[in-house]
């Protein structure tokens, strides 16, 4: 059953991956940038603070510290604990992929940080302001989608890698969302 996912991810892989054009490369390595979503997190941070007022906003600027923290040291456990190999390192598929990047990062990749950090502040985000801004978390989700897919395109993830970061995003975001809540009764914020 194991084996039968594993050759599945890396069909799928295979196809989307090979969905990738050259004219397409320069978008997808651009949403693929971590400091591309700067601007993002920037517009977020305002709209908490127009939401929230200073001291709330920095409550959730401590909260959003730690989600990352614990976020990308979990997926680097699960990297290492896991050992699955990234497209590049795999000998199914390396020979048959488009790498777009010129390097795909360490050599084990279960499972994706990019994906589990999206999803979890557009998760975040999503809690924090959505009775302000109507349309606020379908938007970042899209964006948390579009950033998780170009780890595929890329090449430097399998499909499953992301679904499982993404997963793990979105639970890590709920718990996180929790203990904001509890940090500002707890402290009568």
């Amino acid at each position: 059953m194991l084996e039968e996912l594993v050759q599945f991810d890396k069909d799928l892989f295979l196809f989307l991956n090979g969905l990738g054009n050259p004219n397409w490369d320069g978008f997808w390595m651009f949403a693929t940038n971590k400091f591309t979503s700067i601007p993002i997190y920037i517009v977020l941070l305002a709209l908490t603070y127009m939401q929230l007022g200073l001291r709330k906003t920095l409550v959730v600027l401590l909260t959003i510290a730690f989600l990352i923290l614990v976020t990308d040291q979990l997926a680097n456990f699960f990297k290492y604990g896991v050992e699955r190999l990234r497209p590049y390192y795999d000998q199914d598929v390396s020979t048959v992929m488009r790498l777009v990047k010129n390097s795909c990062g360490g050599r084990f990749g279960y499972f994706s940080a990019h994906a589990a950090n999206s999803f979890a502040l557009a998760s975040f985000f999503t809690f924090l302001l959505k009775y302000k801004f109507k349309y606020i978390g379908l938007l970042l989700l899209l964006w948390a989608g579009i950033v998780a897919y170009s780890r595929i395109y890329i090449g430097v993830h399998f499909p499953l890698d992301v679904l499982t970061g993404a997963a793990i995003g979105l639970g890590m975001s709920w718990l996180f969302a929790k203990l904001y809540i509890f940090a500002l009764n707890k402290f009568q914020l």
